[in-house]
C-alpha cells in the first residue's frame, strides 16, 4: 500500500506539474494581450495589433495543450485518489465545477473569435474578445486556486452523517482567508512567466536583425510588466502568504526556513543544508533576527520551530520543501534584478542596444517556469501530511483498489506521451517565432 500510495503521489505530482507549464503562460499572456490589443486602439497603430495577434497564436497553441494536460488529473480523482473524491468531493466538487462550466467555455469561445472574428467585430469587438480571453483565464485561476485554498484551510464545510465533509457556506470558501494573497501571489507568477518570454522573444528579434520593431514593442512591454510583477510577487503577496502559512500552519513555516528549534530572534536563513539526522542546518549563512521581523515585525518575536509539534505531523520530505522554498525566493529575487537592471536601460534608451542585457533576457526565460514550479512544489509539500489540511491525512485518500503496478504503468504512459506533446509544443511554437508577427499579418 505504501508503495502504491508513493506512485499515486508521483503520477499526480508529475501529470499536474507539466500540466501547469501551459497554463501560467495563457493566464500572463492574456493580460499583455489585452494590453497589446487596447495600444493598437489608442495609438492607431497597427504593430500593435499584429502583435496581439501574434501572441494569440502562440496563446492558442499553449491552451490546446494546456486542455490535453489537464483533463487526466480529472479522471485521477476517481481513479487514484476515490477516497479523497468521496471525502471532499462535496466541496471541491462546487469550484472544480464552476471552473470548467463559466471559466473554461469563456476563455475558449472568445479565444475562437479573437482568432478568426476580428473583421466582423471591429475593433472595439475584438478588444472586448481578448477582455473576456484574459476574463475567462483569470476566474478559472481563481476557482483553481480556491480549490487548493481550502485543501490548505478548510473552511466553510460541516462533517455529515457519513463522515463526508459538505458544503456549509459558499461565500465562506469563496472568501477564504488563504484564498486572496495565494491567488494574487500565484497570478503575478502567471504575469512574470509571460514577460520574460515575451521580452524573450524581443531580445532574439533584436538580436537577430529581424522584426526589430516588433521586438523593440515586445521588450518594451515585457519589461515593464516583468519590473512590476516581480516586485508585487515579493512584497506584499508573497509576504502576505508567508504570514497565512505562520498563522495557520506555522509547522509548515518552520520546515520551510530550516528552523527545527523554537527560537526569540529567529534568523532568517539564505543558505545551507538541512541535516535530518542531526535535526541542524549545514553550513548556515543567514541574517540574524530576521526572520522574527518579517513574519512578526518584531525583532525578537518567538518563532515555533519543528520541535513544538509533534514529529508525526512534520511535511514528510523537509529538504525537498526546504531546497523548493529556497529556490523559489532566490529565483524570485533575481527576476528583481533582471527586470530592474533591463527597466533602467529601457529608460536611459540603451537596452535595445545592449547586447549583454538582450541576452540575458533571451536565456532567462525558463527560470520563472522553474521559479512557479518551485512554488507550487513548496504549497505541496508544505501541506503534508495532509491531503486537506487537518481533516485527511495524504494516506487515507488513495484508492484502495489501485494498485502501485498499475500505477507505474500509467505514470509512465503519461511520461512517453508528455514528451511527444512537448516536443510538439516546442516545434508549433518555434515555428509562430521564426515567422515572426510581420509575417503573420500578411496571410490575415
Amino acid at each position: 500500500m505504501e508503495d502504491a500510495l508513493l506512485i499515486n503521489r508521483l503520477q499526480f505530482a508529475f501529470t499536474i506539474m507539466f500540466h501547469y507549464l501551459f497554463p501560467q503562460l495563457t493566464m500572463g499572456l492574456g493580460l499583455l494581450i489585452v494590453i497589446l490589443k487596447g495600444l493598437s486602439i489608442w495609438k492607431k497603430d497597427e504593430r500593435y495589433n499584429h502583435s496581439a495577434r501574434f501572441w494569440a497564436k502562440i496563446f492558442a497553441v499553449n491552451f490546446a495543450v494546456g486542455v490535453v494536460t489537464g483533463i487526466p488529473m480529472e479522471f485521477q480523482f476517481g481513479t487514484n485518489w476515490a477516497k479523497f473524491s468521496a471525502f471532499a468531493g462535496g466541496v471541491i466538487g462546487q469550484t472544480l465545477a464552476m471552473e470548467g462550466v463559466f471559466a473554461f467555455f469563456l476563455e475558449s469561445s472568445f479565444l475562437g473569435l479573437f482568432l478568426f472574428g476580428e473583421k466582423k467585430l471591429g475593433q472595439i469587438g475584438h478588444f472586448a474578445a481578448a477582455l473576456m480571453v484574459f476574463l475567462g483565464s483569470w476566474i478559472s485561476g481563481f476557482f483553481i486556486i480556491a480549490t487548493n485554498a481550502w485543501m490548505q484551510h478548510p473552511v466553510g464545510y460541516q462533517i455529515a452523517v457519513d463522515g463526508t465533509v459538505q458544503l456549509a457556506s459558499f461565500g465562506e470558501l469563496l472568501l477564504n482567508p488563504w484564498v486572496g494573497w495565494q491567488y494574487a501571489h500565484n497570478m503575478l507568477g502567471a504575469v512574470i512567466t509571460s514577460a520574460f518570454v515575451m521580452s524573450a522573444v524581443g531580445a532574439y528579434y533584436l538580436l537577430a536583425n529581424r522584426e526589430v520593431e516588433y521586438g523593440k514593442i515586445f521588450l518594451r512591454l515585457g519589461v515593464m510588466a516583468g519590473l512590476t510583477a516581480s516586485v508585487l510577487v515579493a512584497f506584499p503577496t508573497g509576504d502576505s502568504q508567508g504570514k497565512n502559512v505562520a498563522k495557520y500552519q506555522p509547522v509548515t513555516l518552520a520546515a520551510m526556513e530550516g528552523l527545527f528549534e523554537t527560537k526569540k530572534g529567529a534568523e532568517l536563513i539564505l543558505i545551507g543544508q538541512p541535516d535530518m539526522d542531526k535535526l541542524k542546518i549545514d553550513n548556515p549563512i543567514h541574517i540574524p533576527r530576521m526572520l522574527s521581523f518579517l513574519t512578526y515585525f518584531h525583532w525578537m518575536a518567538e518563532v515555533k520551530g519543528l520541535d513544538a509539534f509533534p514529529r508525526e505531523n512534520w511535511p514528510a520530505n523537509i529538504p525537498l520543501l526546504y531546497y523548493s522554498y529556497h529556490i523559489m525566493v532566490g529565483l524570485g529575487t533575481i527576476f528583481i534584478a533582471i527586470m530592474a537592471a533591463a527597466g533602467f536601460l529601457l529608460w536611459k534608451r540603451k537596452l535595445f542596444s545592449a547586447r549583454w542585457m538582450l541576452w540575458i533576457l533571451m536565456l532567462s526565460f525558463p527560470f520563472p517556469y522553474i521559479a512557479n514550479t518551485t512554488g507550487w512544489m513548496t504549497a505541496e509539500l508544505g501541506r503534508q501530511p495532509w491531503l486537506v489540511y487537518g481533516l485527511m491525512r495524504t494516506a487515507e485518500g488513495a484508492s484502495p483498489t489501485v494498485s502501485a503496478g498499475n500505477s507505474l504503468f500509467t505514470l509512465l504512459g503519461f511520461m512517453g506521451m508528455y514528451m511527444l506533446l512537448g516536443l510538439l509544443f516546442l516545434f508549433l511554437v518555434m515555428r509562430e517565432v521564426f515567422h515572426g508577427p510581420a509575417f503573420a499579418a500578411k496571410i490575415d
